[in-house]
């Protein structure tokens, strides 16, 4: 009978430090630690041991960690609070087109607000809209008047009216999907290049304000705010925990404030090669893929039945030769025996 020695790489994903949960299908690691940290101190730690803090852009990961979450490790019963990377910028109303090539020092800033604009208390007003007299006011997004476009070819750029009622989205991806993107308007001269293609109308510009940011720059648009959240009368509230008495919705609190806080990193694993022997008594073809496949998945079983958790993975490890599988030589292995007695 057959006798063949063979190699396999065994990857064993290592939970970290802290309490921790893993999504193996994102190939991410989130760890939960209550040690006290202010926001700041929480992102350098998190930036140093692992990646960063943790960027939520999903419910699949909010219930991720919910279960990771241990009420009975909190410092404190009446806060079961802990630090994601979502915070608030001081400066929130930015451009549509980002190329930064595309603006000179200081153009980013340019405004032509009409009085009383924007209107900071409605929070929902948060795309910019022009008027026939070129001036500026905030508007709720879901509105729908009509849209100017942009058209940038090098230094020069055109605009363009478009007749159809359009949300600020709406508009934003018919702008980059027909012409270059919303209008930035940069200085004067240009602000009155799209007053002239306004005539009576209300159109949308590609100013909009987008205050929240994530700390390892992702720009997931998910969220997942407790009820009178975020609150934007409060303006020293500005980085975000979530609650995980309340599902771990979010709420603002200051960032000098010292909570729990939650990394993220990739999945760390570490690679264990062993060699197995086996007899062919069904003499197999051992380079058939399927064959392999199904091999490994008894090893693994096998593996899984002495304590080896599920994220376990195999794989085959070719020698010098190219090869997996190689007989025994039964003579190398008597005099090896007999050294071991001696």
């Amino acid at each position: 009978m057959e006798r063949l020695l063979l190699t396999i790489i065994i990857i064993i994903i290592i939970a970290g430090a802290g309490l921790s949960a893993v999504s193996s299908a994102a190939g991410l690691q989130y760890y939960l630690f209550y040690d006290r940290k202010n926001f700041t101190e929480a992102q350098r730690y998190c930036r140093e041991k692992h990646k960063d803090l943790v960027t939520v852009d999903s419910m699949e990961v909010m219930k991720i960690l919910n279960n990771t979450a241990d009420l009975d490790m909190f410092y404190s019963n009446n806060s079961y609070r802990a630090w994601t990377g979502l915070y608030h910028l001081p400066n929130p109303w930015r451009w549509s087109l980002s190329d930064t090539s595309f603006y000179k020092p200081g153009e980013t800033e340019f405004r032509q607000w009409a009085s009383g604009q924007p209107d900071a208390r409605y929070s929902d007003k948060t795309c910019t809209g022009m008027g026939p007299d070129g001036l500026w006011f905030n508007d709720d997004c879901n509105s729908r008047p009509y849209t100017v476009c942009a058209d940038v070819r090098g230094s020069d750029v055109t605009f363009v009216l478009i007749k159809t009622f359009m949300t600020w989205p709406e508009a934003q991806s018919y702008c980059r999907a027909h012409h270059t993107d919303l209008p930035s308007v940069r200085n004067m001269a240009e602000n009155q290049k799209v007053q002239a293609v306004v005539g009576l109308n209300l159109v949308w510009i590609g100013l909009f304000r987008d205050s929240w940011k994530w700390s390892d720059g992702s720009n997931s648009s998910f969220s997942f705010w407790k009820n009178g959240q975020p609150d934007y009368n409060n303006g020293n509230e500005t980085c975000v925990a979530a609650d995980f008495s309340q599902s771990g919705a979010w709420e603002e609190w200051p960032c000098d404030m010292e909570r729990a806080f939650i990394c993220y990193g990739p999945v760390v694993s570490n690679k264990v090669m062993m060699k197995v022997k086996f007899e062919n008594k069904k003499n197999l073809n051992l380079t058939d893929p399927a064959v392999m496949e199904a091999m490994l998945k008894q090893l693994k079983q096998k593996l899984r039945a002495q304590g080896l958790d599920d994220n376990i993975k195999l794989s085959w490890r070719k020698q010098a030769d190219g090869k997996v599988f190689h007989k025994e030589d039964k003579k190398t292995n008597k005099r090896r025996r007999k050294r071991e007695e001696l």
